[in-house]
């Protein structure tokens, strides 16, 4: 899967289309993710020994992951996802830039 928790996505399709968001939480088995802000719903929650109040609560819905586009940190637009192996690890690249997205990328900001 493309994208992976704390990655920041953009919605391209679906009712909240053109929203930004952090990934919350991937489902890799269901191809889903949960983005923060993202495609809410009413919850009907009882009152429970943590919350006693209970009621209609927001909650955030899991949506198909071919509904969101990863945003590239370097740029802040909406970019498709390469891999290259870089010194014997698979990295994530950025199809518009050509640069790499996530971990090494903050190693190299690191090491400048």
């Amino acid at each position: 899967m493309f994208v992976k928790t704390g990655d920041k996505v953009k919605v391209i399709s679906g009712k909240d289309k053109g929203k930004e968001g952090k990934v919350l939480k991937v489902l890799a088995k269901k191809d889903r993710v949960i983005v923060e802000g993202i495609s809410i719903a009413k919850k009907h929650q009882k009152p429970s020994n943590s919350d006693p109040q209970g009621g209609i609560k927001d909650q955030e819905v899991a949506i198909h992951v071919s509904n969101v586009m990863l945003i590239d940190p370097s740029t802040n637009e909406p970019t498709r996802i390469g891999y290259q192996v870089v010194d014997g690890k698979k990295v994530r690249i950025s199809k518009k830039t050509g640069q790499p997205i996530g971990k090494a990328e903050k190693t190299e900001k690191a090491d400048k």
